[in-house]
């Protein structure tokens, strides 16, 4: 799109010698940039940011709190493959409590017109879900009844092997997905991952690559799309977004 870019690491930035992020972001800032990409593992550091730096920022994750560019390519993803979204039983497994994307879709997706069913172990399931408009599962054949798209959630593997799930077959053998399973949801229904996959622990490679069945490329083609829509709208409108 021909902007400049400046990456900064956070382990290779001056926070590694006692700096504050904020004061990290306050030097970035005197820089004048117009667009402030910010992913980082402190909830809900995005709206920090925003309100001591002149920049548009976009918060490309934060924590387990949001992830609104992955609600929104998924969201396009599915647009461009139902037309609608009204009425669409949608089906979000894995570990929902410490899921970004899960957060974000729900929310994205319940005020489309869509109805979701969560699919977890309970121990990751978080105790206030229920304030949601959502229903809770806690095996697939239930979750998965009816449902039009199943979305995957990645696993972060220190938090399930050994504590919730004894091992990687364990889980696979109760939520992962693979043809089997996805014969619990509607005849053709369609499956979706944001990626990076554990393939043959959340999700069965043959399935995750089968196109007739998956979304996964879709939405990866949509998360470009996506992202330089945010970017542009951002840059086109910078006197409402910005400072």
């Amino acid at each position: 799109m021909g902007a400049d870019l400046i990456n900064v690491a956070l382990k290779d930035s001056s926070i590694n010698k006692g700096e504050t992020l904020l004061d990290t972001i306050t030097t970035i800032n005197s820089m004048n940039p117009d667009v402030l990409v910010v992913r980082h593992p402190e909830e809900g550091i995005s709206e920090k940011i925003s309100k001591i730096v002149k920049a548009c920022v976009i918060n490309a994750g934060d924590g387990s709190n949001e992830h609104p560019t992955q609600a929104l390519l998924d969201a396009l993803t599915i647009k461009k493959k139902f037309g609608t979204f009204k009425n669409l039983k949608i089906a979000i497994c894995g570990d929902i409590m410490h899921s970004r994307v899960a957060r974000s879709n729900i929310e994205i997706l319940t005020k489309l017109g869509s109805k979701i069913n969560v699919i977890g172990p309970k121990k990751l399931i978080p105790d206030d879900i229920n304030k949601l408009n959502i229903k809770v599962f806690n095996n697939m054949k239930e979750g998965l009844n009816n449902c039009d798209i199943v979305m995957m959630l990645r696993i972060q593997k220190e938090r399930i092997l050994g504590k919730i799930i004894p091992s990687e077959s364990e889980y696979f053998k109760k939520f992962g997905l693979d043809y089997l399973k996805l014969d619990y949801a509607k005849k053709n229904a369609f499956v979706m991952h944001p990626g990076p996959m554990n393939r043959g622990v959340e999700i069965d490679s043959k399935l995750a690559d089968d196109v007739t069945r998956s979304l996964i490329q879709e939405q990866v083609s949509m998360g470009i799309a996506i992202r330089m829509t945010c970017l542009e709208i951002l840059i086109n409108n910078k006197d409402l977004y910005g400072e």
